[in-house]
């Protein structure tokens, strides 16, 4: 039994699962309105009445706050965890899930003092008085956060992070691949878990339609539900006065789990894989994989590193290519599975807020970006896409009938059109037919007058036909398509290369090329020898 030897094989013929789901989102909860500074006033003199703000009127609801956790811990008996400096936080709640018996309920509460963005009162002086007075300014503190560790029926293991000083901004984080599981467990589908996400179900089908479901209104539905029982820093008063908790999304992932049939040879493959897109990152391919225009310079320049890191955990290595503050991870899954994941840091990287109701559209954009890059690496891998690439511009094409003439690599005219689509490339308003004329005529060693319009319309058509340009809009003008204009550039580097090469060989004095095939022959031949064969 042979190695997959592409990735159109190993996608193709070797998986045995494939599932697409919404896997770890943070969420960030908070009250739009006391994110500044002026509305911050609004609630303590046009909502609670206060003649003055101070900083001293956050302490009372910080500490009610506080007391409120504790009570909540001593009612539901749970233990109250102070992580130490270093200490990974989802290995102690690893220890208290395996513990935990049921469906639904409460691990434990961790404290951990962390920075945040807090208001301060800073004491100032009317400089023509001379009378101090206080003043509101946001600032970043240090303070104690709360992480809840919970267990939803719905949703499985989540945590939500509450911090203790005002605005009392908060963070949870959910699994979309638990949600899935629990989903499919309560319909009845059977299945194999693979940490987070499946090694194998009964029913594919009905397993991405369970992963399809998960939407922005079902995410809303169980933040409100534990917002409504865990202690709440806004009193009942507050939140009919519309000062309750928002949503936004501070981070989602959108993986592809593959699981393959041959695992060894998946692993061998997959490490090919990184081998042959260590470029994957340039700007270029990038913008491929995100469908995102980058701009290396003028006035405003895309922002991002463009770059390629492999990574070893151990001796699992996994490929990450970088859009912004997002990006793409790739890697082989606990050795079963190819998982690719695409990581929204920013949902403005892509011209999308960041509200909950905009999952939609960021799910779009992460699970399209997965399907680009295993695009990205088929076209690096496989040469059979480059065939047919090939095939699409040097064969003819039948076009309602009729036939329309290919455009050979080896014709002097094609390559004359070619270098002319590069120059036109840089024209901001595209080329007409006596446009192409006089650039072409000239590489033929022609004056423009002895070619016709109609062999130029001849020529027109053809490129148009095989995607080399494309009409604009509304005129007789044209412009070279990326397609085209990548082709052409690819074509007249080969055409010289063939060029310089044959005259080489062409040469009656020996040149180090001679010397090169001389060499490649002789270890040929020795090949041959050993193997019994006929030199």
């Amino acid at each position: 039994m042979t190695l997959p030897r592409s990735v159109s094989d190993i996608l193709d013929e070797h998986v045995t699962l494939e599932v697409e789901c919404i896997d770890r989102m943070l969420l960030n909860l908070y009250q739009p309105r006391l994110q500044h500074e002026l509305g911050v006033v609004g609630f303590f003199k046009l909502h609670r009445g206060f003649p003055f703000v101070s900083s001293a009127l956050m302490d009372p609801i910080s500490k009610t706050f506080v007391a409120d956790i504790h009570r909540f811990v001593a009612d539901h008996g749970v233990d109250l965890v102070d992580f130490r400096v270093g200490q990974r936080k989802d290995d102690v709640a690893h220890e208290y899930l395996a513990a935990f018996e049921g469906t639904e309920g409460v691990l434990f509460v961790g404290r951990a003092q962390e920075k945040t963005s807090v208001f301060r009162t800073e004491k100032r002086r009317n400089p023509i008085t001379g009378a101090t007075y206080p003043w509101l300014v946001r600032r970043t503190a240090i303070v104690n956060h709360f992480y809840i560790y919970a267990i939803d029926d719905d949703f499985g293991p989540f945590f939500i992070k509450f911090g203790t000083y005002f605005p009392y901004n908060a963070k949870l984080c959910l699994n979309g691949n638990e949600w899935a599981k629990r989903q499919a467990a309560k319909a009845g589908v059977a299945f194999e878990a693979l940490d987070n996400g499946f090694a194998s179900c009964e029913d594919p089908k009905r397993l991405q339609q369970i992963c399809d479901r998960l939407d922005d209104k079902k995410i809303d539905r169980f933040v409100r539900k534990w917002l409504a029982r865990l202690p709440h820093p806004y009193t009942a008063a507050d939140r009919r006065a519309g000062y309750r908790y928002d949503i936004s999304v501070l981070q989602a992932e959108f993986s592809l789990t593959q699981v393959l049939d041959r695992p060894l040879s998946g692993r061998v493959f997959f490490e090919e894989v990184i081998r042959e897109n260590l470029d994957i990152g340039r700007p270029d391919r990038v913008s491929l994989i995100f469908d995102r225009r980058i701009r290396r310079r003028g006035a405003r320049p895309t922002p991002g590193r463009w770059r390629t890191r492999v990574f070893t955990d151990g001796v699992v290595p996994s490929l990450h290519v970088e859009y912004k503050s997002s990006r793409v991870k790739q890697y082989f899954k606990e050795g079963v599975a190819l998982r690719t994941e695409t990581t929204i840091n920013n949902a403005r990287d892509f011209g999308i807020g960041k509200r909950l109701h905009n999952l939609p559209a960021l799910r779009e954009v992460g699970f399209l970006a997965n399907r680009r890059l295993l695009a990205v690496q088929r076209i690096s891998h496989d040469p059979a896409l480059g065939e047919a690439a090939f095939a699409r511009v040097a064969q003819p094409i039948d076009l309602d009938g009729r036939r329309v003439a290919a455009l050979r690599f080896a014709d002097a005219r094609v390559h004359a059109l070619l270098a002319t689509l590069v120059v036109f490339r840089l024209l901001p308003n595209g080329f007409a037919n006596r446009d192409l004329r006089a650039h072409v005529a000239p590489l033929l060693g022609r004056r423009a007058e002895t070619i016709t319009a109609g062999q130029m319309t001849y020529d027109l058509r053809r490129l148009r036909v095989h995607g080399l340009i494309e009409r604009i809009p509304g005129s007789h003008r044209y412009r070279p398509t990326d397609f085209g204009f990548h082709t052409a550039i690819f074509f007249l580097y080969a055409s010289r290369l063939l060029r310089n090469g044959m005259a080489d060989i062409a040469d009656p004095v020996p040149t180090a090329l001679h010397a090169a095939l001389a060499r490649v022959t002789q270890e040929a031949d020795r090949l041959a020898q050993r193997a019994h064969l006929a030199a």
